[in-house]
Order: structure tokens, then sequence, then C-alpha cells
């Protein structure tokens, strides 16, 4: 039996899950994996699978899982070959080098070519210069993925935001999705200033915020619901259920969370909005972004 979305407010829907990753340790090398030995092994999609058991997947998004840089196309090309055989797998978001500026213009226009591939993802929230992204050339190549009808997948920390907000202004012919809701520290309770940061960034654009990655963010040996909940208020009154999109952080999420126990936490914290707004946080807002 599948278990969908269901409570006295809720129909029966089906979920895409708009931030997953794979990844094959015979294949390529992940080097921040020797530093989380809990997840440093092989995740494929029947581990996924196995994982959502029982619930009804519609559709799932890849992001890039930081296999080495120099492996960037071949992770993209293994992905979309899964991607050819389970057509759930309807959305990919690969690596690329955009810090290299004009350099990047050829690998874009060929990813704009696979009809999966809908965006890119370079991690900002690792860069310890904080205005990393307002090198010249990271300017460039973030405004050729506009080009190239691509979006940026935005990951970082509350530190980085005045930064990628001043980027937004450089790149009015890109999309931007902010991933893990900005990755505020729950653990230490820290609501500012990363809910200033988070209203400013709304307001610079048309954005959509990933509501996934709370549990790592928490204290993830002991967290409870009661400690996501203030920022869950929070990005539901900044962004509006029409702007969220929710995402599991499978298999990296496995460090704070089972697949499921994230699932039905995500469910309870989002259950005062109405059934047509849920349905559009699980569901219709990643069709609309991710154009599945």
């Amino acid at each position: 039996m599948k278990h969908v979305l269901k409570t006295h407010k809720m129909k029966h829907i089906s979920v895409i899950d708009s931030h997953i990753h794979l990844w094959d340790l015979g294949k390529l090398t992940y080097p921040w994996l020797n530093n989380v030995p809990k997840i440093k092994k092989t995740f494929l999609l029947n581990d996924y699978d196995n994982a959502t058991f029982g619930y009804d997947i519609e559709k799932m998004v890849f992001v890039q899982a930081e296999c080495r840089p120099s492996q960037f196309l071949e992770e993209a090309n293994w992905v979309s070959t899964i991607a050819e055989s389970d057509p759930r797998l309807s959305a990919i978001v690969p690596w690329a080098p955009l810090h290299t500026g004009n350099a990047v213009a050829a690998v874009l226009e060929k990813f704009a070519k696979n009809p999966r591939i809908k965006g890119v993802r370079q991690i900002i929230q690792s860069e310890e210069d904080l205005i990393f992204c307002l090198r010249p050339d990271f300017i460039q190549g973030v405004k050729l993925l506009g080009k190239n009808n691509l979006h940026f997948e935005l990951t970082i920390d509350p530190e980085h935001f005045p930064a990628v907000i001043k980027l937004i202004e450089y790149c009015p012919g890109t999309r931007f999705i902010l991933d893990h809701i900005g990755n505020p520290n729950i653990a230490k309770k820290q609501i500012e200033p990363w809910k200033t940061y988070l209203k400013a960034f709304a307001e610079s654009g048309p954005h959509y915020c990933k509501y996934s990655n709370f549990v790592c963010n928490a204290d993830m040996e002991h967290w409870q619901i009661e400690d996501l909940r203030p920022y869950s208020e929070a990005v539901i009154e900044t962004f509006g259920p029409e702007k969220l999109i929710w995402g599991s952080d499978w298999p990296n999420a496995l460090r704070a969370s089972s697949w499921s126990r994230w699932f039905k936490t995500a469910i309870e914290l989002t259950k005062e909005l109405s059934e047509q707004d849920r349905e559009a946080v699980f569901r219709t807002n990643a069709i609309e972004f991710y154009k599945l």
C-alpha cells in the first residue's frame, strides 16, 4: 500500500522529491565523503526506492553530489543514463565551473541541449571568501546560465546572503532557487540574521526556495520537530507556499533522519496550509520551476 499525503485536509497526491543525490563509489570519487563515514557508501536508485518504499514518488530531481570537479561531465552523463531507464528521474542539476567565466560557455551550451538538465549548482557555502560569487568571472558564468535557459541552484550559509543578493542584481536574466532554506544554524537556535537575510533575498526577485535539509542544520542526533518549527514558519511567511518546493536531500539527510521521518515531519510542519497550498509545496511548484 502506498502512503501518500493524507490528513484531515489532504487528498491523496503523489510527491515530487526536488533534491536527491546518487553516487557510485566504484565510478567516481567524492572527497567530502571521507569526513562523513555514515554515508560513505554507494547509493543508487534502488536504494532510494527502498528508502521510500510505500510512498508515491512521481518524479525526482537529481542535484550534483560534489564528485571530484574533473569528473563533473562523467557524473552528468552517468545520471543521464540512469534517467533514460527510469523516467521518474526527470530533472538533473549538474556542477559546472562557473568561476571560469566565458570558458564555461561551451559546457553550458551542451547542457542546454539535454532536456533533463535544468540548471547548474556550484556550491558557494564552502567558500571562505564571502564575496567569492562576486568575482567577475563567476558573475559572467551565472549570466551565461540565463542565456542558456538554465537556472542557478544556490547552496549557501547565511553569511553569504549579502553577496548573493548583489550577484542577483548583476544577473537579471538568470533564475535562482535557494537550497535548504539558506542553511540556518538550527542546532544553535540562530534565527537572526538568517531571517532578515531570507526576506531580503525573497524580495530581490521571483526566487523559489527548497523546503529541505532542516534536519542536517539541527542537532543531528537529538532534533525534535519543535526545533524546526520556527524556521518552517519563517520560510512559509517569507516565500509563501507558491514559492516553496519540498526536497529530501537523500541520502545526505541520512546523517540526521530517515527519508520517511523527514517527510512526515515536513507534512506535520505544513499542516496549517490549505490542501491546494500543500500540494503546491510537495508537487506542483516543482513541476513549474523545473519544467517537468
